[in-house]
């Protein structure tokens, strides 16, 4: 099996590529979603800054793509054990949309979070009214098998999946490199 580190250093693609930092998400208001990662997920905040906003030019959309009297809020860090960050942006712009996504549109996403007892965690986002799609549901078959994942929703939305694997997925057994896991990369 290859080393992840080596691995995350090849000579193709993005020159100099080690990693995910982060993932950067548009909430609604920061304090209800630091309250919601921090207080509900158990994760922490890290770091906050801002605001920034470009009164005269077109620094937003040169810097981000957002319309040019776009503003920042606020950004707040927040990190979720030992995985990589998650940025939280809170924005005001003319053009800011509301999007109700559903994991099956072009350019949705989720934001998955590896827990050691997926029952424990059902039981947990039950108990603080969060709400939850079918599930736990543990796949027997093909190379995700050993797996068992349950969907569940932010109180604005966002789409979030709860995955556990402690005895690892099928595909492993044969892989030259495995995807991140909880485990300890050094045994």
């Amino acid at each position: 099996m290859k080393d992840p580190v080596s691995a995350a250093t090849n000579t193709t693609g993005l020159p100099g590529l080690r990693g995910h930092d982060h993932t950067g998400l548009t909430v609604p208001d920061m304090k209800q979603a630091v309250d919601f990662f921090q207080n509900v997920l158990g994760c922490e905040a890290m770091m906050s800054f801002g605001p920034f906003a470009d009164d005269e030019g077109t620094f937003m959309t040169d810097l981000l793509g957002v319309h040019p009297k776009a503003q920042v809020k606020q950004i707040t860090q927040i990190r979720c054990g030992f995985g990589s960050n998650i940025e939280l942006f809170e924005y005001v712009a003319p053009d800011q949309r509301d999007l109700k996504q559903k994991n099956s549109d072009i350019g949705a996403f989720h934001i998955s979070l590896y827990v050691d007892d997926i029952d424990a965690a059902k039981a947990y986002l039950d108990s603080h009214n969060i709400e939850t799609r079918l599930g736990p549901f543990p796949v027997q078959d093909g190379p995700a098998a050993g797996q068992s994942i349950l969907y569940f929703q932010a109180p604005w939305g966002l789409q979030f999946e709860a995955i556990s694997y402690p005895k690892g997925m099928a595909y492993e057994k044969d892989a030259e490199t495995v995807l991140w896991s909880p485990k300890d990369p050094g045994k």
